[in-house]
């Protein structure tokens, strides 16, 4: 991390009194979820009070909603996820896997932004629910002279309550400081051919490690409210295209792979096919052999660690499936780090050449 004071200089013209001010810079933040500090009951309260008070993520009437949360919810529902974020937690660093795979993504981000820009860049990471905050990192770099920042929402497809409300964060963050740098937010990099090619190359390497090919590869997006997409959001158009151009970049017909959602929570109808009964239906109908991929998710975590390779894995297994393969994110991947890499300059353009 760069020092604040590294840069600090008097304005020019300035009384010899004035404050010395950090400028010139311009900073990268990547935004990731979040994770909670521990797995523990009181941080996990603290985490998923986060999470579901975000009213991108739950809109309904707070005044419905926060009673049910806070006196029924976060009594039972802390005990449960502690057990999942137990069964995949990093024991030798003391940390989830998604901070794990952050930060090292991260390192790799800005080794390659640096060897391009040098100097002239301030590189971090921050997670919408937990720590480090978005509010700390932006203070961080604006203390350390950015004068313009370029806030990078680790989701390839947008949705509101992904990237949405990321970016609802850094402009509440932005909101704190006296004096605000320019800022710019990533478009969706769902169709990104750097990015397919990544996600193709990393379904084509787990393939060649498997001595008998699966019958089909289901690929699986974390999942939304059918009333979102009925209202414009997005997300469920840019998922299809994500299979789409997977499909045409393996050289694959449609009957290879299929799109599922998963994460399903509440009662209301969510994006279909759900994933955890679409793998039964497999399974029943002579699809024995399955690998499944999660490309919304830009590192494994609890919905891909936990939920897909434990919960999911399970359903299939329950209705007759024999062999259950999980092709992991695409995580620090190289291939994974050039694309985002080249994601960024593109939309620092007209800020450094």
């Amino acid at each position: 991390m760069l020092d604040a004071n590294t840069q600090a200089t008097r304005p020019d013209f300035a009384a010899d009194n004035h404050p010395k001010v950090a400028r010139g810079k311009t900073g990268i933040l990547l935004a990731n979820l979040g994770t909670p500090d521990d797995y523990s009951y009181w941080p996990m309260r603290r985490y998923l009070n986060e999470f579901l008070s975000d009213e991108r993520v739950i809109d309904l009437p707070r005044w419905k909603w926060q009673p049910l949360l806070q006196l029924i919810i976060l009594t039972k529902r802390p005990f449960s996820s502690g057990a999942a974020y137990k069964s995949i937690w990093n024991h030798d660093k003391g940390e989830s896997p998604l901070m794990t795979i952050t930060k090292d993504q991260t390192a790799k981000f800005k080794t390659a932004m640096h060897t391009r820009y040098g100097d002239q860049v301030m590189v971090d990471f921050c997670m919408r629910y937990g720590n480090p905050s978005t509010q700390s990192k932006v203070r961080e770099m604006v203390a350390a002279g950015c004068e313009r920042i370029l806030f990078f929402p680790l989701y390839p497809q947008y949705a509101g309550a992904t990237s949405g409300t990321a970016n609802d964060h850094f402009f509440r963050a932005l909101m704190q400081e006296t004096w605000q740098p320019a800022a710019r937010t990533i478009e969706p990099y769902f169709d990104q051919p750097a990015y397919i090619d990544a996600l193709a190359a990393s379904v084509q390497a787990g393939y060649d490690a498997m001595t008998d090919k699966p019958d089909i590869l289901v690929v699986s997006y974390h999942g939304m409210p059918k009333r979102y997409l009925m209202q414009g959001d997005p997300y469920h158009c840019q998922c299809q295209k994500t299979t789409r151009l997977l499909q045409e970049k393996l050289g694959w017909d449609k009957t290879q792979l299929i799109t599922t959602f998963q994460s399903r929570f509440g009662t209301e109808e969510w994006l279909q096919p759900y994933t955890v009964e679409e793998v039964a239906r497999l399974a029943q109908t002579g699809k024995k052999n399955i690998a499944v991929i999660a490309p919304a998710f830009s590192a494994d975590c609890i919905e891909t660690l936990e939920e897909i390779n434990e919960e999911i894995k399970e359903s299939f297994e329950e209705a007759g499936g024999e062999k259950f393969t999980y092709i992991p994110c695409l995580n620090n991947d190289d291939a994974h780090i050039a694309a985002l890499v080249q994601v960024a300059q593109e939309n620092l353009a007209g800020w450094l050449d």
